[in-house]
C-alpha cells in the first residue's frame, strides 16, 4: 500500500508518540496484538523491553500500515489522516524511501 504524504512533516518525538499510540491500539485487541507478536517473534512479557529497542516503534508503524483495515482504524482511533503512519515512519527511519515501509 502506498500512502499519500501527510499534509506536513512530523518530528521524531511526534513519531515516537504517534508509534506508541499505535502499540496501544494493538494492544487493546488481542487478534492484532497476537498477529504482530507472532509476526515479530516478541514474547508479550518482551513486549516493554523490546520498545526500547532502536526500530521497533518503526515497525509497528509498518505493522499497521501493512493491513488497510488495521491502518482505516487506528487513523480513526487516533483522529489522524492514514497518511500520518507514513510521515511517522519516515521520521522514525529517515533512511526509508518516501511511502516505504
Amino acid at each position: 500500500m502506498t500512502l499519500r504524504a501527510a499534509p506536513r512533516p512530523i518530528s521524531r518525538d511526534e513519531a515516537e508518540s504517534f508509534a506508541i499510540e499505535a502499540l496501544g491500539f494493538l494492544a487493546g485487541d488481542s487478534e492484532l496484538l497476537s498477529r504482530f507478536l507472532a509476526l515479530t517473534g516478541i514474547a508479550p512479557n518482551s513486549l516493554r523491553a523490546a520498545a526500547a529497542q532502536a526500530g521497533f516503534l518503526g515497525g509497528v508503524l509498518a505493522f499497521v500500515a501493512s493491513d488497510e483495515k488495521t491502518l482505516t482504524a487506528f487513523a480513526a482511533a487516533a483522529g489522524a489522516p492514514p497518511e500520518t503512519v507514513a510521515a511517522a515512519h519516515r521520521a522514525l527511519n529517515p533512511e526509508a524511501r518516501s511511502g516505504e515501509f
